[in-house]
């Protein structure tokens, strides 16, 4: 059985994340120091203690994240556990590359902490918003930013589910034309900034010299791109990385094109259970699981003997 490893991103975090695979699991715990010392700021006690006011605050948010991916992923890995694909949504596809070892766990954390100061100093310049419109075919939520000026689709998560970015009067505009096209429902998020759009285009020149100042190698696992839904070679990442902040998510294409690869289970490491979530709604026939803390990593490891 083909298993791809999921990393999710912004919207799963939670004050108590990572808290308890970190005290069973001393490889773990020792993630959150390494980002601690990566970023500048105890990553453990906002992770553990919160508040989750901190713990929104894009520049903080995205480090922890990650963080608390890479410290699961590390219990995952103790117990004998590979991937045959590993796949990230936004700044997920980060605790990708490590995962893949295309990127040093320390450079992954550093560079998130880079990303994350860079796309929210990139919303103070231009503010924007994020919706998410429910129950429209993808072509038609294309068709209608395409009628609007400054918004674009952002985040293709699963059928039938879209998230849009652009200036907050454009955002507005689409809800009401999304409602008029028959959107079963529509909802504002609660982000800083037009992320994944060209309004925060000015995060990428920030951040580059940080990409290139590190060393990428050749995935040793099979890297799934949500930038263009293929995979992808040690060759372009830093561009990639680029790229993937002004360009849409395609989550769904993406896993549309590891099922092609023939991948049956997909095992979300890290804090909630938002990409099973969507998985579930790509399609339903797909083996989903989350790993957050010991008890499911546990429940994991039953489920692979018993396969």
């Amino acid at each position: 059985m083909k298993i791809a490893f999921c990393f999710p991103g912004q919207g799963s975090q939670d004050v108590g994340m990572g808290h308890a695979i970190a005290a069973e699991y001393p490889e773990a715990r020792a993630v959150f120091d390494e980002a601690s010392e990566a970023v500048g700021f105890d990553v453990a006690r906002l992770c553990f203690e919160g508040p989750i006011e901190e713990l929104t605050e894009t520049e903080k948010q995205q480090p922890a994240l990650v963080a608390t991916s890479i410290a699961c992923l590390r219990a995952v890995r103790s117990v004998g556990i590979k991937p045959e694909y590993v796949i990230g949504h936004s700044v997920g596809e980060y605790s990708a590359l490590a995962a893949a070892e295309a990127l040093s766990d320390r450079d992954a954390l550093a560079l998130v902490g880079e990303r994350g100061r860079a796309t929210a100093e990139a919303a103070r310049e231009k503010p924007g918003a994020m919706a998410a419109v429910l129950g429209l075919e993808d072509p038609v939520v294309e068709e209608l930013c395409a009628a609007i000026e400054n918004v674009w689709p952002a985040n293709y998560n699963c059928p039938g589910q879209i998230v849009v970015s652009g200036e907050n009067a454009a955002v507005d505009e689409l809800l009401a034309a999304a409602a008029e096209a028959g959107a079963r429902k529509t909802v504002k998020l609660r982000v800083s900034g037009a992320f994944h759009s060209p309004l925060v285009e000015s995060a990428g020149a920030r951040l580059r010299p940080a990409l290139e100042s590190v060393t990428f190698r050749e995935p040793a696992t099979a890297f799934m791109s949500t930038v263009t839904a293929r995979i992808e070679d040690g060759s372009g990442l830093v561009d990639l990385l680029v790229q993937q902040l002004t360009g849409p998510v395609r989550f769904t294409q993406a896993v549309r094109a590891l099922i092609a690869e023939g991948v049956e289970m997909f095992v979300e490491i890290g804090p909630g259970q938002v990409l099973s979530g969507l998985l579930r709604r790509c399609d339903r026939s797909l083996k989903t699981v989350s790993v957050g803390d010991p008890e499911s990593l546990r429940r994991f490891q039953e489920t692979l003997s018993a396969a």
